[in-house]
């Protein structure tokens, strides 16, 4: 998980029940962060929480938490309210619209506001088409907008939002340029860097490609660029805009240039209006630097590019295909709510909440043939070591993650173990480590690739990828046999915590990936390497449970009788069905988890107070008690809901303070949902 950033966090008050204090209803709770606009490393957005902050009144967020100015503004009878962003102009001061309600699904935040005698209906989308490589692959999410009034009388309406240049670059110092094309049925600004720097970053931003922002064409709609309160300020005093750009191409942060939308709804009575729709997105090409065979870096494209040859005619058909798109959302998002529904209502809100973060640090794929086309049979996924150092494909951010892949899409997983492990210190270089500074944590690793190729192979009935690489595969579990009984001094995927020897989970995590193989041995029908590798499975099992047990739980590491851990590394056991250890297992582990357990959770081990949320769920996954089981969910929900953080989803926080401990965003959230994965 490499070098951490340390990511501020505010301290701030409690509700009496623990749960935040919010003025309006949350569902299923007020999470630390509200997911805006989530769909790649560079397109994320989100409301920070903390105790409760409204859409109206607060900057939404890059993930790192450097501002993303976007804005809104709604006109009721000619007054003015405020319902998205906090901006600021000279002597003209609209009201806040007050928020009533906001509710999150896995794939959608949605916000209702009173302005007056108006309610707004603001619905953010972003998709997650698990079945469908182009719309999955498209960097852009929706904003959709209703209105209605709330008095029984009809009023006049205007809406107006803009985004700010902070979308085309986190240095604000640097000059970006910009255009509007409203030559169409869809109009879009489009704004990015002067002097773009190919496959760089600006602490976690982007330094190239282009943000787009959007809106349908329509006789009542309006659209201006220019300075922030200027731009504001047209509307604020006319209800329009003026149908002009500004040419003066600038620095971010040089009289802040926005980029503008207007529609007017005209009389709204107490049927909601139909849609105003706004896309935003983030489009980059090439996506991937790629090293291949030899040496050879390779340029590798977002997979829509198969089908699209412009960005405009992309956009074009993501606003033509908003209520397909809602349509599915809405599918997807009651499949989820039911089928974690049905562990606790208290999963949901953790699930629902992991869901867009897990999948928004990735990226699809595709190469090029020699001759220019597409080719398609080249699929690789990509995802991004977000927070902690910004590694490229690390397996032992993948392996926590992998849960939420088998899910969604077991080929997803197999996109990603093909692009190979720890390909490149920054991401968007996967150009490997060619000087050998890799972290090494090979026992995790080799476990690792084992445990995931069996489980992609058991969930989509694809001998392809154990087939193409059985040699590799027998190599990494060659390693297996020979380091896993004992584990020599080295870190595991928790490597914050340190190195140490005779780690018992990494013993498990070993001997599970040995009988794994086996069992891959078997499905490929090579008998006598099955029997050999289960036979060593059966002989090291007992092995380890005999050096790492006392006082009724596995330790931390052998001998160390005092020490314990979550030895998450159990649940491999029951996805893959290796049945490596005995049920009194499982069944010893369950019970002394309900011993250690504080406010929020069973700390990582003993020798801090801190625990990871992912492996807290998979611990839940593994437990034979629900009682037990439950009480793991709750303490992440509890963790999420007490309104002691703001940031997105941190996954490593104190058992005793409920304070995150500096990780955000991160995709390991996908481990939420290894209960589902079973």
């Amino acid at each position: 998980m490499g070098l951490l950033k340390l990511l501020s966090y505010a301290s701030l008050a409690l509700f009496a029940t623990g749960t935040a204090a919010t003025s309006w209803t949350a569902n299923p709770v007020n999470p630390p962060s509200v997911p805006l606009a989530v769909r790649t490393p560079y397109l994320s957005a989100w409301l920070p929480q903390g105790a409760g902050t409204s859409l109206a009144g607060a900057w939404p967020q890059f993930w790192t938490g450097s501002t993303l100015g976007w804005a809104g503004y709604v006109r009721v009878d000619g007054k003015t309210y405020t319902w998205l962003g906090d901006p600021v102009v000279p002597n003209l001061a609209p009201a806040l619209a007050t928020q009533k309600s906001m509710t999150y699904t896995s794939t959608q935040s949605t916000f209702v506001l009173s302005a007056g005698a108006v309610d707004l209906t603001v619905n953010f989308l972003s998709p997650v088409e698990a079945s469908d490589l182009v719309k999955q692959s498209t960097p852009f999410s929706y904003m959709a907008i209703t209105a209605k009034s709330n008095d029984g009388g009809s009023h006049s309406v205007q809406i107006y939002s803009d985004i700010s240049g902070e979308w085309a670059s986190g240095d604000t110092s640097q000059a970006i340029k910009w255009s509007t094309d409203t030559s169409s049925n869809v109009w879009t600004h489009q704004a990015q860097l002067q002097s773009p720097q190919v496959y760089t970053e600006y602490q976690d931003h982007t330094q190239y490609g282009a943000a787009y922002y959007s809106t349908q064409n329509s006789q009542s709609a309006t659209w201006q660029t220019g300075q922030d309160t200027v731009v504001r300020a047209q509307f604020l005093n006319n209800g329009k805009l003026s149908n002009v750009g500004d040419t003066n191409y600038r620095a971010v942060s040089n009289n802040w240039p926005v980029f503008a939308f207007a529609h007017d709804l005209g009389s709204v009575g107490t049927s909601a209006s139909s849609n105003t729709l706004y896309t935003v997105g983030h489009v980059r090409d090439p996506a991937i630097q790629y090293i291949t065979a030899g040496n050879n870096l390779q340029d590798r494209s977002a997979y829509f590019w198969t089908k699209y040859n412009t960005v405009q005619s992309l956009i074009s058909d993501f606003i033509g295909s908003y209520s397909t798109a809602l349509s599915a959302a809405n599918t997807f998002d009651n499949k989820v709510k039911n089928d974690a529904s049905a562990i606790s209502n208290n999963y949901y809100a953790v699930v629902a909440l992991s869901i867009r973060q897990a999948i928004g640090a990735t990226e699809i794929t595709v190469s090029k043939n020699s001759d220019g086309t597409w080719n398609t049979n080249d699929v690789l996924m990509f995802m991004k070591e977000i927070s902690s150092d910004g590694n490229v494909n690390t397996v032992d951010v993948i392996m926590p993650a992998w849960p939420v892949l088998l899910y969604l899409n077991p080929t997803w997983g197999k996109y990603l173990l093909l692009a190979v492990h720890d390909l490149g210190a920054s991401y968007p270089k996967a150009i490997g480590h060619n000087a050998g500074n890799d972290e090494k944590m090979p026992l995790e690793e080799c476990g690792n690739m084992l445990i995931m190729a069996l489980s992609y192979t058991q969930k989509s009935n694809d001998l392809s990828l154990v087939k193409t690489y059985t040699k590799l595969l027998e190599q990494w579990t060659g390693y297996l046999v020979q380091e896993a009984l004992i584990p020599a001094s080295q870190i595991s995927t928790d490597d914050f915590a340190g190195s140490l020897a005779n780690q018992t989970n990494l013993a498990i995590k070993g001997v599970v990936g040995i009988k794994a193989m086996s069992m891959i041995e078997g499905l490929l029908g090579n008998t006598a390497a099955q029997q050999n590798y289960s036979s060593i499975a059966s002989g090291y099992a007992p092995q380890i449970l005999n050096f790492a047990t006392a006082n009724n739980h596995l330790e931390l590491n052998y001998g160390a009788a005092n020490t314990w851990g979550l030895s998450y590394n159990l649940y491999a056991d029951k996805l893959l069905g290796t049945d490596v250890f005995p049920q009194s297992t499982f069944q010893m582990q369950t019970a002394w988890y309900n011993t250690v357990r504080n406010q929020y959770g069973v700390p990582l081990d003993t020798r801090h107070t801190y625990t990871k949320s992912d492996w807290q769920i998979w611990t839940a996954a593994l437990v034979t008690d629900t009682t037990v089981r439950n009480n793991l969910i709750d303490s992440v929900y509890a963790y999420i809901a007490d309104g002691k953080n703001n940031m997105p989803f941190s996954d490593w926080y104190d058992t005793e303070s409920g304070a995150s401990s500096g990780f955000r965003a991160r995709p390991v959230v996908g481990g939420h949902l290894a209960i589902l994965a079973l």
